[in-house]
């Protein structure tokens, strides 16, 4: 008959063994994900490399033959042959703007796609450069590619990119509190050689301007001078030497865009 004791102490290395056994496995697990996380984010890096610097070589080593591009505003792109096709005479073709993407610190996430690969996901942002301007922020967006480990080879077979909204702009530029009188000295109706009539109404701290289906919001950096948080456009109210406003001029990047006379 088993003593007391000897139970207990077969229990108590039964738990101990159960225990460092599932030790031992959740911390093989921890490592294997950190190596597949270490792995994928190389490959992202030097993905993205060559989409930026139009290294097309590079470019389409990433790629399986059945790939499939998922973009909420262009619908789905098949094959990668099309999606080449694409590349070189969009992205890369050497008349059009040049485009770079940036990963947005922070918002990328690797995840493990049992018994085929791994799956990243986070945000980024575009900028375009065209020719003899400055480079300017224009989307951000998110993004999801799955990749596939096959034959001692990571590919990635799909790819989604979703989401896409107009870039924050302006950034440099603080925003300010001005009195409601001076706010309401540019309320009025404009004229505009290219846009036509303007309407600035006041809406809160900042003013609202109307033309035709055109809207924005644009808000005060000093007392003559606004901004607009979605395009590089600045707005500077002009007025005379009687202190009376009689049009603004709208920049864009710093360079005149357009001229409003108030009516």
């Amino acid at each position: 008959m088993i003593s007391k004791i000897n139970l207990k102490s077969a229990v108590l290395t039964f738990i101990i063994a159960l225990f460092s056994s599932h030790f031992v496995n959740s911390q093989s697990e921890t490592n294997n994900n950190q190596n597949l996380e270490t792995t994928i984010l190389k490959l992202d890096s030097e993905f993205w490399a060559s989409y930026n610097t139009c290294n097309l070589d590079k470019f389409k080593t990433f790629f399986v033959e059945d790939f499939e591009f998922y973009h909420d505003k262009g619908g789905l792109t098949s094959g990668f042959t099309k999606m080449m096709e694409l590349v070189e005479t969009g992205l890369c073709g050497s008349e059009n703007p040049r485009v770079r993407r940036e990963v947005i610190e922070g918002s990328v996430n690797v995840y493990p796609l049992n018994k085929y690969g791994a799956i990243i996901t986070g945000d980024h942002k575009f900028f375009v450069t065209e020719k003899g301007k400055k480079e300017v922020p224009t989307e951000i967006a998110k993004f999801t590619h799955v990749w596939q480990h096959k034959n001692n080879e990571w590919k990635m077979t799909r790819v989604l990119s979703y989401n896409h909204q107009p870039a924050p702009q302006n950034t440099d530029k603080k925003e300010v509190t001005l009195p409601n009188e001076i706010l309401m000295q540019y309320v009025g109706t404009y004229q505009a050689p290219n846009t036509g009539t303007v309407i600035v109404s006041k809406k809160d701290n900042f003013l609202e301007i109307n033309a035709g289906k055109m809207q924005a919001i644009i808000y005060p950096q000093s007392e003559r001078l606004f901004f607009h948080k979605q395009s590089p456009l600045t707005f500077e109210f002009i007025k005379d030497e009687n202190h009376k406003v009689v049009k603004f001029i709208v920049r864009e990047n710093g360079n005149v865009a357009e001229e409003a006379k108030k009516l």
